[in-house]
């Protein structure tokens, strides 16, 4: 069984992902209340989500590349973090539609830089332990990502808004930027050289279809995090403010499966991980759709993020699996895959919403599983197995 050896760069590079992560969580419920904020459509809110995904296509399909060959992976991940930080101080001080869906855009820019970065960067430093570190790496994102619903909610219900809540991305980047050159951590000088060495060749259809998992389960997650709290209050009954709060139970749900994930990972391979998960995500999913009671409806969140919580890691690890040794390439277009998922939400989820109701719309998310499913399936069918990459 592999092992896994965490060094002072592997821990930074799972804090450079948390601090993604802290931002991303925190933004899902402040969606809905820009929507109350600025007198809007679900739709037209969900714009803000349209922005995400345009700003990760071009920051992961252009951007990132870009950057990778100019000044390899040490630098182009304080890069990624500096244009986070400068997006989001931008979206803090915004108020208008338009100004706020353009910081939205720029900030999800270089947030995938940051985000392209770390797997194949995990992947090069672990070799076979890469899915478990891969899926801690997810967990610290996921732990940032439990604290940041909870701040955004309490900062709505003591008057303050969502605005300082999302400020703390800014000093979360400032810290941990100050703690890497106090201690001559490699990448704050380049010193971490690793560049992409992806052989020529196409990507197979393996890749392809791991490809369409990405973009169908994180749909769910998108979906779950970013709209979960208007379930709560419209069929629960919570308020704004406990309901926004209230998303840290599928993060935390994602939180706890991330970290048992990555014992996991060492042991089963993605697929098998990522079939089983489906399980525990649809019965969350049906717990907490068909419940009246906050309780019930929370519960069933949690349980959903457990079985969402190695949708991305051991996505992007079967993408990286089945890209036939295009690693940096296969998390650069995983970026449209993240665009497709945030699409689903401002496409079809929204403006089905706006005719039915977000709970009904809401039945969308178990076909999302089911097709994910399927793929994961027939990806896995076209994969050599553990013994056949050994001998390769």
């Amino acid at each position: 069984m592999p092992r896994l050896l965490r060094d002072r760069l592997t821990w930074l590079s799972y804090a450079q992902l948390g601090i993604w992560g802290y931002f991303l969580y925190a933004f899902a419920p402040v969606v809905p209340l820009l929507q109350d904020e600025q007198g809007t459509t679900k739709f037209v809110a969900s714009l803000h989500g349209s922005a995400l995904a345009v700003g990760s296509m071009v920051g992961g399909g252009l951007v990132y590349p870009f950057l990778l060959r100019r000044f390899g992976r040490g630098r182009v991940v304080w890069i990624g973090l500096a244009g986070v930080a400068v997006g989001v101080t931008a979206l803090v001080l915004s108020e208008p539609l338009p100004l706020t869906i353009g910081a939205t855009l720029f900030t999800s820019v270089f947030g995938i830089v940051v985000v392209s970065y770390v797997a194949p960067a995990l992947a090069d430093m672990h070799g076979p332990g890469a899915p478990a570190a891969i899926s801690e790496a997810n967990a610290m994102a996921s732990g940032l990502g439990v604290i940041a619903p909870a701040v955004v909610g309490a900062a709505v219900a003591l008057g303050y808004g969502w605005r300082p809540a999302l400020a703390v991305t800014v000093l979360l980047i400032a810290g941990l930027a100050l703690y890497a050159r106090v201690t001559h951590t490699a990448t704050v000088t380049g010193g971490f050289a690793v560049v992409h060495g992806d052989r020529p060749g196409r990507l197979p259809l393996a890749y392809w279809l791991a490809w369409v998992v990405l973009a169908v389960f994180g749909a769910v997650e998108v979906c779950l995090t970013q709209w979960g709290s208007t379930v709560l209050r419209d069929h629960a009954g919570m308020s704004d403010g406990a309901a926004a709060g209230s998303i840290s139970a599928v993060i935390g749900g994602m939180f706890l499966g991330r970290l048992v994930g990555g014992r996991l990972g060492l042991r089963y391979r993605p697929v098998t991980l990522l079939l089983g998960s489906v399980v525990f995500a649809l019965a969350g999913f049906a717990l907490f759709w068909t419940s009246t009671v906050p309780a019930l409806a929370i519960t069933g969140l949690v349980l959903a993020g457990l079985g969402m919580s190695v949708h991305y890691p051991m996505g992007i690890a079967l993408a990286i699996d089945a890209s036939g040794g295009h690693p940096d390439r296969a998390t650069a277009l995983s970026s449209y895959a993240m665009g497709a998922a945030f699409a689903v939400t401002t496409f079809i989820l929204a403006p089905v919403a706006d005719r039915i109701g977000t709970h009904r719309a809401f039945l969308l998310l178990p076909i999302l599983l089911a097709v994910g499913a399927v793929c994961v399936w027939q990806a896995g069918r076209r994969l050599p197995t553990r013994a056949e990459v050994a001998v390769s």
